[in-house]
């Protein structure tokens, strides 16, 4: 038998009824699966979960605004600086978390590691694009 202890009543009914959580009794097994172990931290006389997550700047340009949507070529959408619309996608998610990996675009954009790469490398021989630091340590710089 579990026991659960809602903090703040009113916010878990928030969560469900916008379907970010549920009642089912899944929770924890569905953030080992997304997060992985390490997100828990047990302490004395509580567990605490630390669910990592990206601040999204609000005065960033959304990917909407840098699409041209109505310029098209070979059925993929191009913005006025000729970019794909994967390139695009590379560029909005390295705007909204400098330290994204390759696996995570990977994921993001429904590819291979290797043509994450290959865009990549496009972006930064174009200068669209560059990384400061190491590859372990470093960060995404987009190019304005």
């Amino acid at each position: 038998m579990s026991i659960k202890l809602s903090i703040n009543q009113k916010l878990s009914d928030i969560f469900l009824q916008l379907h970010i959580s549920e009642r089912s009794g899944r929770g924890v097994p569905k953030v080992i699966s997304v997060y992985g172990k390490d997100v828990f931290d047990f302490r004395e006389n509580s567990i605490v979960v630390n669910i990592p997550f990206n601040w999204i700047d609000k005065t960033e340009v959304s990917e909407s605004k840098i699409r041209k949507t109505d310029a098209r070529k070979n059925g993929k959408y191009i913005d006025s600086k000729g970019l794909s619309d994967k390139r695009i996608r590379i560029l909005y998610e390295m705007r909204n978390n400098p330290n994204i990996t390759q696996k995570q675009l990977s994921a993001i954009l429904g590819v291979t590691r290797t043509a994450v790469q290959k865009h990549i490398k496009y972006l930064r021989d174009n200068d669209y694009l560059e990384r400061v630091g190491s590859n372990k340590n470093g960060y995404w710089l987009v190019k304005d």
